[in-house]
């Protein structure tokens, strides 16, 4: 799906048959400007000025980082659809220089289709390589990063007040989805003295912010509506009847945006987000909800393997959900 607003998909149902060969430095370009997008967040989430040269190589491994999650998505669907015989192209990495309006420094990339003829398997395929690929990548990157997490020096080195006043719950603060709760706890079972940073200093460790910043990806991506990835294997799982699915999460997003209005009236009180309705209106006016007819041969089924890797999306989806993804407390 082509999404503008996401981190990557196809547009099954738009796509061009034809065997026109964009220009592969339009891509280059493009993944340069990212690369230097992404490191000015790095540098940024370092408690540095990012418009100061000098603090440039310190936001290089979380840009190194979060381009290996996006590259990992879509190299993902490019080589499933290279398997498949269908003609894409190479990603289109997109910058996002505006630090104050998206402190990641990129929305992400996205493939475009250039022929428009699907097989059930290919659809379903091509749909759940990319995010299977990025969300291993994100645990990777989590494993790493709360193995090799730094004592609380690292921090104070950040915010010196710390020492004299304890380290600061408010902030810019993520949100807890269930694998990264469950990495903590692991490791305060396997270290217990080890020192993990509350959610609303994470940026400061790329490994970890980039991680839960792929799980999130993920899960947004893994949802099964309209020509997300997961609507793409939704779709070649049940066929029509995806749609009954398909509205129920976005009733679901409803739900859990409205919640978000309950902190106006109880602060102390967090059980949504407000975001998730920016999502829903994202998905019912541009992604849509229910998955377009393809053109193609769908009559066939998808062998057990297939439905194995397809329900084990949705355990993937849940796992990485974040009912409340980040709050300025």
């Amino acid at each position: 799906m082509q999404n503008k607003t996401d981190l990557s998909e196809f547009d099954f149902h738009t796509a061009e048959n034809t065997k026109k060969k964009s220009p592969v430095y339009i891509n280059i370009l493009l993944f340069i400007a990212t690369f230097f997008t992404t490191t000015l967040a790095g540098v940024a989430w370092s408690n540095q000025d990012p418009y100061q040269l000098e603090n440039f190589t310190t936001g290089i491994t979380y840009s190194v980082l979060i381009m290996l999650v996006i590259s990992a998505h879509e190299f993902g669907h490019y080589f499933a659809a290279r398997i498949h015989k269908v003609n894409v192209t190479l990603p289109y990495y997109i910058p996002f220089p505006f630090l104050f309006l998206n402190p990641f420094g990129t929305m992400g990339a996205l493939i475009k289709m250039k022929s428009g003829t699907q097989t059930r398997n290919s659809l379903f395929d091509i749909g759940i390589a990319g995010p299977i690929a990025g969300w291993i990548a994100s645990l990777i990157i989590l494993i790493i990063g709360f193995s090799t997490l730094p004592p609380i020096d690292y921090l104070y080195n950040i915010h010196p007040e710390y020492r004299d006043w304890g380290i600061s719950t408010k902030g810019l603060t993520f949100g807890y989805n269930l694998i990264f709760f469950l990495f903590e706890k692991i490791t305060h079972f396997f270290s217990p003295g080890a020192f993990i940073p509350p959610m609303n200093e994470i940026y400061h460790y790329p490994f970890l912010v980039v991680g839960w910043f792929g799980l999130l990806v993920t899960a947004l991506n893994m949802m099964p509506v309209g020509q997300l990835d997961g609507g793409h294997i939704s779709y070649a799982m049940f066929g029509d009847k995806h749609k009954i699915l398909a509205r129920l999460v976005f009733l679901m997003l409803v739900l859990f945006g409205v919640l978000g209005f309950v902190e106006l009236l109880f602060p102390d009180l967090r059980i949504g987000s407000i975001n998730w309705l920016v999502w829903a209106v994202l998905i019912f006016f541009v992604i849509k909800i229910e998955h377009p007819p393809l053109i193609g041969d769908f009559s066939g089924k998808l062998d057990s393997r297939r439905i194995f890797l397809g329900w084990f999306s949705f355990i993937i989806l849940i796992s990485s959900f974040c009912p409340i993804p980040i709050t300025d407390l």
